[in-house]
């Protein structure tokens, strides 16, 4: 399959199977996330794979409780993948300064989308979550103090196939050339 081809094909999945996720599986996502750019080559980044049952729930309930439910559909992804955050080297801090960007926040994107684009290509689906109890799931992870849990990351395998175009702009409101 070509890439624009795994780019369309690629969907959040919001329903799993029990099916676990092969660890061989969960380690070329990593490798894929671990080869992303970043700014100064920072690698402002750490993946938290839980694919433990017991902690997995335990984390789910404590992430998508009370005002964060609206995610609990991840509830039943066999892993999750909790994405902190580093802080960038000295120079890409300065200069995200003066532009007023956080490279850092641009990195883990751009790694987290490789992880996701891989777990596709393997037949894994997955949902990049932004909204959850993140005092609750640093503390069960006990995640230091001077990290940030940015994002978490439901993942399984679909227990349905989604063929559902996808709904964007025109080329003409996203591009243009020369101008």
């Amino acid at each position: 399959m070509t890439f624009l081809e795994l780019v369309n094909r690629r969907r959040s999945t919001r329903k799993y199977t029990s099916r676990p996720v092969p660890k061989e599986a969960m380690t070329r996502c990593l490798e894929a996330a671990r080869l992303a750019p970043s700014a100064c080559n920072s690698q402002p980044w750490h993946f938290i794979v839980v694919d433990d049952e017991a902690l997995k729930n335990k984390l789910a309930d404590a992430a998508f409780s009370g005002m964060y439910s609206m995610n609990s559909f991840a509830k039943s992804a066999p892993a999750f993948v909790v994405v902190t955050r580093d802080r960038s080297k000295y120079f890409a801090t300065i200069a995200g300064y003066f532009r007023g960007i956080r490279y850092s926040f641009i990195d883990i994107g751009i790694a987290c989308e490789h992880f996701i684009l891989q777990a596709e290509e393997d037949g894994i689906g997955t949902c990049w979550l932004g909204w959850f109890n993140e005092r609750a799931v640093r503390k069960l992870l006990g995640i230091p103090g001077n990290k940030k849990a940015d994002i978490m990351i439901c993942m399984g395998y679909p227990e349905e196939t989604q063929k559902i175009d996808k709904i964007r702009k025109s080329m003409d409101e996203i591009s243009r050339f020369n101008k």
